[in-house]
């Protein structure tokens, strides 16, 4: 029997997270207001908006948005280091794990807590914007740029303009690996929107919390993969050597 491959569990496991940013932002802007903590190409336009005046567009939340995945971005970016080989680096493991733990954690806050009262939100908003920040930090090592976890605009326009029919001729695996992070991505916000819609917001973050956590475990597995592999490779060289 085969067994997955290094690139497959980072594979399954990018794509998990970046379904749980779908479910993340599907509670951030349906249950918490109306911003996004993973995408901030939407909060960028959030902000345009509110500073001309349109109404409902909540401008301080967005601002707390952006703010908080900037710092969550270099927090991780100064954690994970950068000169790594292509690989998932300890200390990004652990950032992952790290932000699966919090995202439980404000998961389970919001359930005994109730809703969060405006202070309240504005730090769950900030927080769970981090998350996603250290998160981008902590896959970036891997070096798939095709499932960056939290955008699918780049990765869409990639898609269609390297595609067959645009006259392009894509990498192999890039195609497939493109449109499983748009599909990703919409199917977790869509799971998102529907525990909302069944439950409520706490069990849409817990539910999101559940893909971080395998997303996380998938990515730990690919590393330990990685580096029994290259162990095994060392040893032979090693042996072929001392002949």
């Amino acid at each position: 029997m085969r067994h997955p491959t290094t690139a497959t569990w980072y594979r399954a496991g990018l794509l998990l997270l970046t379904a749980a940013t779908g479910t993340v932002d599907a509670v951030s802007y349906l249950a918490l207001d109306r911003v996004f903590t993973g995408n901030m190409t939407g909060n960028v336009l959030f902000i345009g908006f509110a500073l001309v005046g349109v109404a409902e567009i909540p401008l301080l939340n967005n601002v707390v948005a952006l703010g908080g995945f900037a710092l969550g971005s270099v927090v991780g970016g100064r954690v994970v280091g950068r000169g790594h080989t292509p690989r998932l680096p300890r200390s990004g493991a652990w950032v992952l794990a790290c932000g699966a733990a919090l995202a439980v954690a404000l998961g389970v806050a919001w359930r005994v807590a109730g809703d969060p009262e405006p202070v309240a939100l504005l730090v769950v908003t900030a927080l769970l914007a981090a998350l996603m920040g250290a998160q981008v930090a902590a896959v970036k090592p891997i070096g798939n740029a095709d499932i960056t976890t939290v955008v699918v605009t780049s990765t869409l326009a990639n898609l269609t303009r390297e595609s067959r029919l645009a006259g392009g001729r894509q990498p192999r695996g890039a195609a497939t690996d493109r449109l499983l992070a748009v599909v990703a991505m919409g199917a977790g916000a869509a799971l998102g929107a529907a525990v909302i819609r069944a439950a409520d917001g706490p069990a849409a973050l817990l539910s999101a919390s559940g893909l971080l956590v395998l997303g996380a475990a998938a990515l730990a597995r690919g590393r330990l993969v990685q580096r029994a592999a290259e162990r095994a490779v060392q040893d032979d060289g090693d042996s072929g050597g001392g002949r």
